[in-house]
C-alpha cells in the first residue's frame, strides 16, 4: 500500500515544484507593469541586480488600493501596515525586493500590503518600516528609493 501512494504523491510534487518554478520565473507581463523600470542611475554599475517594479512618479492618492488595516496585526507587522497607510503614494514609488512583481503581478512594494502578503515577508515588513523612518527623516521617494536599490540590490 504504501508503494501505491508514494508514487502519485511524488508525482503530484514534481509537478507543484515545477509549476511553483514556473510562476516565478515568469517574465511576468501583465497589465500594469508597463511603469517596471530599468536599475536606477544611482545604482553601481556592477551591480546586474534587476530592480523589481515600481512607479517613477507619485499616483494620485485616489489611484491606490486602500492597505489593509493594520489593527489587524500585531507587532512590527502592525507597525508595517500603519505605516503603508501613512506613506501609501511613497511605497508605491518603492522597489519590493521579495520579487513578488514576477510571481505575483505586483507593481511596488504598496502592492504587498493591499493583502496579507507582507504578514508573511519579512523583507516587504522591514522595507516599508525603513521608508517610513527615511521620509520621517526628511528623505524624498526617490532618495529612499535609492537607499533601498542600494541596500537589498547587495543581498
Amino acid at each position: 500500500m504504501k508503494t501505491k501512494l508514494s508514487s502519485p504523491i511524488l508525482a503530484l510534487a514534481v509537478l507543484l515544484s515545477s509549476l511553483a518554478f514556473v510562476q516565478c520565473n515568469s517574465s511576468g507581463e501583465r497589465s500594469g507593469q508597463s511603469q517596471q523600470t530599468e536599475p536606477s542611475p544611482s545604482q553601481p554599475a556592477s551591480s546586474a541586480a534587476r530592480v523589481p517594479a515600481h512607479l517613477e512618479t507619485a499616483p494620485d492618492f485616489a489611484s491606490l488600493a486602500p492597505t489593509l488595516d493594520a489593527t489587524m496585526f500585531s507587532g512590527k507587522t502592525r507597525q508595517a501596515y500603519q505605516a503603508a497607510g501613512a506613506i501609501p503614494r511613497t511605497l508605491a514609488q518603492l522597489p519590493c525586493y521579495c520579487h513578488c512583481d514576477r510571481g505575483m503581478g505586483h507593481k511596488s512594494l504598496h502592492s504587498c500590503f493591499e493583502d496579507d502578503h507582507a504578514v508573511h515577508c519579512v523583507v516587504c515588513v522591514d522595507e516599508a518600516l525603513l521608508a517610513y523612518r527615511l521620509e520621517k527623516e526628511g528623505l524624498t521617494a526617490p532618495q529612499i528609493r535609492d537607499r533601498i536599490v542600494a541596500e537589498y540590490s547587495r543581498q
